[in-house]
This record gives structure tokens, sequence and C-alpha cells, in this order.
């Protein structure tokens, strides 16, 4: 099988392929629409990170494409809808990259209470100033986290052994870790807390959440974090409000619009602003979380493919499969009663025996997994993808 990873992929995930069989090929950038089916032509594997967009046309145009691997934890650039339509699996790596970006943010919130990005400017322009005024210990100040998923949470206990006051907010009913206190609401949240930092997914709904309303909310003087998405930040009501002293310095690293390669091209009006820092969408891009996000996803792609486990996939059911000792079939399907029923029909019928079988299912998707013994003909696979319901047949 063929495996294509974009977006200079660490490249540990490039040898955990190769050294299982896979033919790989690899390009350092995104690839546009058409360019990008152009270049699925015989790909079974597809690995990207944020820039590569996924629309609906690309997966009806990739009839082979079998799995997608996000090596980041976002899949806003992907159809999910489309991909399960198609029988693509989906991976991400929700996990390797959170303590880079929970060490990005706390030394944002000490350099910003510090105003260390003042005072380097000041030192380059041969300027000495040296004084205490405006600086301060993070240490019994109140951080207040927007979302506590695994990020938030990570954060909330590094800044509490810091000897910070931690509260957070999340719609989803969060175990509070430590001594973090969960509140009732985001107004209750901005009225006490002194620094804001948002840890939010990409889910539609977050799209502008923040803004003039929610900036007016926070305390005189806080500090504003946004390492998540950069569509849920207004940058321009920030900008005002930094502008006018109301907050006090903000760090981000992720924008409404981002240059798609490096070098010139970022445009953003907080360019310039005092006590602001502008990071180029790095908080989980370090050494440690590439090569750990690299091996984590190109695992999860070759165990789909040679053993059709989904398990942490984001958009088919989970299903834990081990290496089958005999034949396997896959079937993935639409989630409509009586469907494993006919499987096991067509098998009984074809005098095919089922060592093993696990389904699973997930909205309209249905996936069942069996383990045959002996061979399986090629009239059963044909019966199999025949069936109304089918979306992919693999044997293995």
């Amino acid at each position: 099988m063929k495996a294509l990873l974009l977006e200079n992929i660490h490249p540990a995930g490039i040898r955990l392929l190769t050294d299982r069989g896979y033919e790989v090929e690899t390009l350092p950038s995104a690839l546009g629409e058409d360019d990008l089916i152009a270049a699925l032509d015989g790909v079974d594997l597809l690995g990207i990170r944020s820039n590569t967009m996924l629309t609906p046309q690309v997966f009806a145009a990739a009839p082979r494409l079998r799995a997608v691997g996000a090596f980041c934890i976002g899949t806003n650039q992907i159809a999910l809808d489309e991909a399960t339509r198609h029988g693509v699996a989906v991976f991400n790596a929700p996990y390797s990259n959170t303590r880079s970006v929970v060490e990005l943010a706390i030394g944002e919130i000490i350099a910003m209470a510090r105003h260390l990005t003042d005072h380097n400017a000041r030192m380059h322009a041969g300027e000495w100033v040296k004084s205490a005024k405006g600086s301060h210990e993070i240490r019994g100040r109140s951080l207040g986290i927007v979302g506590y998923g695994n990020i938030g949470s990570q954060l909330s206990v590094v800044a509490e052994s810091l000897g910070m006051r931690v509260l957070f907010y999340d719609i989803v009913d969060r175990l509070a870790l430590g001594n973090a206190r969960r509140m009732e609401s985001l107004e209750e949240l901005l009225s006490e807390a002194e620094t804001i930092s948002l840890h939010v997914d990409g889910r539609t709904a977050n799209r502008g959440i923040w803004g003039d309303r929610e900036f007016s909310m926070m305390r005189p003087r806080s500090l504003f974090l946004n390492l998540s998405r950069g569509f849920v930040v207004d940058t321009d009501s920030l900008k005002r409000h930094l502008d006018s002293g109301h907050i006090a310095g903000a760090a981000i690293d992720v924008f409404p619009s981002e240059p798609k390669k490096n070098g010139p091209g970022f445009d953003n009006p907080l360019r310039g602003t005092p006590n602001v820092i502008l990071t180029p969408h790095v908080a989980g891009s370090t050494e440690e979380a590439q090569q750990n996000i690299g091996y984590f996803v190109a695992n999860k792609l070759a165990d789909y493919a040679e053993n059709g486990s989904t398990v942490l996939s984001v958009n088919l059911p989970a299903v834990q499969a081990q290496r089958p000792g005999a034949r396997r079939i896959m079937h993935l399907h639409r989630n409509v009663p009586g469907v494993l029923a006919t499987i096991n029909t067509i098998l009984a019928e074809h005098g095919t025996n089922i060592e093993g079988q696990t389904l699973a299912t997930r909205g309209q998707a249905g996936y069942v997994v069996l383990d045959i013994a002996g061979e399986v003909s090629d009239a059963v696979v044909a019966a199999l993808k025949a069936m109304p319901e089918a979306v992919r047949v693999e044997v293995r």
C-alpha cells in the first residue's frame, strides 16, 4: 500500500510506515484541492496537518483512499461526514502535544506579567530601563481557563503547582483537578480571573465566541491568551481593548487567516502592539511533540490498514482489533437494523465459519470485524459488497 504524507510530517512517522512495508511519498507543504486530487491517485493512506483542506470533492475523487491521519489535534480541515460516507477512517493526535501547549501558555503568562517583550525590545534598541513598575509574580494570581479538556486540565495542574489560583468554565461537566474551581457561568469566571486562557475545540459553534462583550466583562488590566483556534476570537475587538488599556497584554498563537507557507505574508491588526506576544501557530510545535505525533498517528493508520482497528478514530465506531490469526473481514456500513444478521446469513450460506466477531456503531456508521477460519471466497466478498448498506468491505 502507498502512503502520502504532506506538510513535513516528522521522520518518526515516515520511518514507522516504511518499516511496516508501506511505500511512502512525502511533500513539504499543503496542496490545493486540484493538486491534492491528482496526488491521491493510487494512495491508500494520507497524512496531513492543519493546512490541507480535505473537501467533499477530494473524498469523491479518491475511491482508493482508506484512511487519513491528521498529525495534529484539530480535524476541522476535514469534511468528516464525507469521509465517513466514503468509508475513510480519520485519526488525529488528541494528546501528543498537550504538554508543549501548556508549557508555552505558562511561559507567555510569565512573560506578559513581567513585560518581558517590552524590556527585550528596549534593550535591543539600546535603552536601559530598570523598573519594577507593572511587573508582577504569577504566584497568588487567578487563572481562568475556558475549555477544560486535555490541554485546559493539564494547564490547570501546572499553573496550580506554580501557586496560581485556578478557575475554569466548560459547557461539559468536567471533574476539577487539584484545587481548581469550576465556575457556573462564563460571566462568573470573567468577574474573578486576572488571566484568561482559551482552550476550546474547533467545532463550528465556537466560531466568533469571543468579542467585545467578553472582553468588556474581563477585569481591567487582565491578560488574555488564545492558543486554541484562530476563528474563535474577534481580533479587531482585542486590538481595541489593548489600545484602551482595558486588556494589559495578550498572547496569540492562532489567527483567523494564516499564511499557507513560511516567509513573508503575515498581516494582523495586533502587529506592533505593546505587550502582545504573536507566535506562528507553534504552541504544539516542539521536537518532542512532533515526534510523538508522528509515531502515534502513523501507528493508528497502519493498525487500521492492517488489522481494522479504529480505536480513537474521530469518525468511525471504535473497534479494538488485534492482529488476526486467520483471515479478517472488515465491513463498514450504514447503521441500520439487520445488517449484522445479513452478514452472518451470507457467511453461513457460503459455508464460512466465524472465529470472532466485533460490532460497534457510531451515528450513521456501523463497523463489524470478523475473523474467519480458512479462506474467504470471492463469492463471499462480492455478496458482502453487494449489500445495499455496505460502504466499504476489506479482507486481510
